[in-house]
C-alpha cells in the first residue's frame, strides 16, 4: 500500500469518527428523551373543547412516553400569554395545545405578538378537527337556521351571540356566519368557553358557536336548540340537525382544530419521538372513542403535514378576517 493510500485511509477513517461522534448527541437525546414529567400547557380557561382533547390525548401520551403528561390551562390574551410563554421554554419538555385561533387567527388580528408562530413553535401532530355547532338558547324563536337568519333580519343589532373571545374559534365560525347569511348579529366576548356557556345556559346570552365536545350534552338534554352543524355533513350524534350548507349556504364548512406545538429550541428528535406518540396516542380506542362520541374528526399526522395544514388555514383566514374587521379585546 503506498504512502498516499494509507494517509487516505487514516483521513477517512478520522471523517467517519468525527462523524458518529457528531451523531452521538442526537441519538443520545433520542434515547433519554423525556426524562422528566411534561407540561402540556392549553391556553384557554377549562371547560371547552380544547381542555377535553387535551386531556384525552395527555393520558394515553403519558402511557407511550413512561412519564407523566399534565394538563395546565393558562387563560389570557386569546392565548398570546401561554403561547408566549411557552415560546421562550428551553427545558424541552414544555409543550402546548395548537388552535385555529392562536394559529391561523391572532397572526392578523394582533398588531403585536410576544411570539412569531411560524418561527417559534415547531408543529408536532394535528391531532383532531371539531364541527362547529350553531346553537341558540330555547327561548329564542326559532327552531333551525332559516329561522334564525329570518329573525335576526327582522330585528338587525337586536340578537346576541357569545363567544371565548375576540378572535376565538367561536368568533370567527359566528362572523363567518353572519357574512354568509348577511345578518347583525351583536358579539359578546367572554374570557373562555366555561363562563361563556354558562350565561348561555341562562339565557342571558341568545345563540353560540361552539365546538361539539363542549356543548353536545346540553344539546342533547334540550338546555340548548342546535340550529345547525357547520360541518360538511351532519354528524351522527345529531342526525336530524341540518348542516348550515344544506340550509341554503352551498360550501360553507366551519370546524376548530387542535394539535400540538413545540417551542423551535426542542431537538428534531424529540419532536420525531413526540409525533410519533402522539399519532399513536390520538388514534388509541380510549381517546379516540371518546373523541368519536364527542363528534370530533380524529387525526394524528406528521410535523410536515400539520405544518402545511397550518399555513393553508392562514391563507384561508387572514382575507375573512380582513372582511369581517375581527380586532382584538
Amino acid at each position: 500500500m503506498s504512502q498516499f493510500d494509507s494517509s487516505r485511509r487514516r483521513v477517512l477513517g478520522a471523517t467517519g469518527a468525527l462523524a458518529a461522534a457528531a451523531m452521538l448527541p442526537s441519538l443520545s437525546r433520542a434515547q433519554t428523551w423525556p426524562s422528566k414529567t411534561i407540561r402540556f400547557v392549553v391556553p384557554f380557561a377549562p371547560g371547552g373543547s380544547s381542555e377535553i382533547i387535551a386531556r384525552s390525548v395527555a393520558a394515553e401520551l403519558t402511557s407511550q412516553l413512561g412519564v407523566s403528561v399534565f394538563v395546565e390551562n393558562k387563560p389570557g390574551g386569546a392565548g398570546n400569554v401561554a403561547m408566549g410563554e411557552v415560546a421562550r421554554a428551553d427545558d424541552q419538555h414544555t409543550i402546548i395545545l395548537g388552535h385555529i385561533g392562536t394559529l391561523a387567527v391572532n397572526p392578523f388580528i394582533f398588531p403585536k405578538l410576544p411570539y412569531d408562530v411560524n418561527k417559534d413553535f415547531t408543529p408536532v401532530s394535528l391531532l383532531a378537527k371539531v364541527p362547529s355547532l350553531y346553537v341558540v338558547h330555547p327561548d329564542v324563536p326559532a327552531k333551525n337556521l332559516k329561522e334564525f337568519v329570518a329573525l335576526a333580519k327582522s330585528k338587525p343589532g337586536k340578537l346576541n351571540y357569545g363567544s371565548a373571545g375576540n378572535g376565538s374559534a367561536g368568533h370567527l365560525a359566528f362572523e363567518y356566519l353572519k357574512e354568509a347569511a348577511g345578518i347583525f348579529v351583536l358579539h359578546v366576548p367572554y374570557r373562555g368557553s366555561g363562563p361563556q356557556i354558562t350565561d348561555l345556559l341562562s339565557g342571558r346570552l341568545e345563540a353560540a358557536a361552539v365546538g361539539a365536545p363542549a356543548i353536545l350534552p346540553f344539546i342533547k338534554s334540550g338546555k340548548l336548540r342546535c340550529i345547525a352543524t357547520g360541518s360538511a355533513q351532519r354528524i351522527p350524534q345529531l342526525p336530524d340537525v341540518p348542516t348550515v350548507a344544506e340550509q341554503g349556504y352551498p360550501g360553507f364548512e366551519m370546524t376548530q382544530w387542535y394539535g400540538i406545538l413545540a417551542p423551535s429550541s426542542m431537538s428534531k428528535a424529540a419532536v420525531d419521538k413526540l409525533a410519533a406518540a402522539s399519532a399513536k396516542s390520538v388514534r388509541s380506542p380510549a381517546a379516540s372513542s371518546r373523541m368519536t362520541a364527542d363528534a370530533a374528526i380524529v387525526v394524528g399526522d406528521t410535523p410536515a403535514e400539520f405544518a402545511s395544514f397550518i399555513a393553508q388555514e392562514q391563507k384561508r383566514w387572514k382575507p375573512i378576517i380582513a372582511r369581517a374587521s375581527i380586532k382584538p379585546d
